[in-house]
């Protein structure tokens, strides 16, 4: 059974590896980048979270690199979107459920990753997270982008802490095969349930420098001024 469960998850996993991959193929398509521009973006794209986790771990190897499976993945999805366009319908509809599944089992599988090299639920909670959104934000990063994370879109972090905080609840009960299972459940069921929605946090607060004098009020109006010569 957990073999069973383990091979799904690293096929969801390639499925997502490529996915995210062909975005960043995508977005280097729009830039007019070379090839190089399109297997670097790639490759970004689809493993840098992992690549993250793993490195912060420091427990061996990054996994993409030890299974040419995903480096092969990635550099498949550059080539395809170099030489076909990838748009229209089709691709507008199957990539957000992709993308979803890719979020749960990646942040399902960076928690439970973190827990076996003897780490805490905290540190679990935040390698999943980086896991399932590093990729996106280091692609954006790269073409002077603000990364999707930070606000731009639908909720989506929030959707990888969550599957990741439901990883580590099943795991310190003993059954970590079905809370990855239950996880990427929940993190890919939240995340298409913000696309459908809407939704999304609330921004930073607007703050006015700059206090006036009301009635009653002893102390004086004050106001920033930038002389221009």
């Amino acid at each position: 059974m957990t073999s069973t469960l383990g091979e799904l998850s690293r096929a969801i996993d390639l499925v997502g590896v490529f996915a995210n991959a062909l975005l960043g193929g995508v977005v280097a398509r729009e830039l007019r980048m070379d090839p190089v521009g399109f297997v670097a973006l790639a490759i970004l794209s689809g493993l840098g979270g992992g690549l993250l986790r793993d490195t912060l771990l420091q427990h061996g190897p990054p996994v993409a690199l030890t299974d040419s499976r995903y480096l092969g993945t990635a550099m498949a999805a550059a080539a395809l979107a170099f030489v076909v366009p990838i748009k229209g319908r089709p691709w507008a509809m199957s990539y957000p459920v992709i993308d979803a599944l890719a979020l749960g089992t990646w942040a399902a599988v960076g928690a439970e990753k973190t827990l076996a090299v003897g780490l805490g639920w905290l540190p679990a909670v935040l390698l999943g997270t980086i896991t399932a959104v590093g990729g996106g934000a280091l692609r954006d990063l790269a073409v002077r982008r603000v990364p999707e994370i930070f606000g731009v879109g639908t909720l989506y972090a929030t959707c990888a802490a969550v599957a990741s905080a439901v990883e580590v609840l099943f795991s310190n009960r003993g059954a970590p095969a079905q809370g990855a299972v239950v996880a990427t459940v929940v993190g890919a069921g939240l995340c298409l349930l913000a696309r459908w929605r809407g939704w999304q946090l609330g921004q930073g607060l607007s703050w006015e420098y700059a206090t006036e004098r009301r009635p009653g009020n002893r102390l004086p109006r004050l106001s920033i001024r930038i002389r221009r010569d």
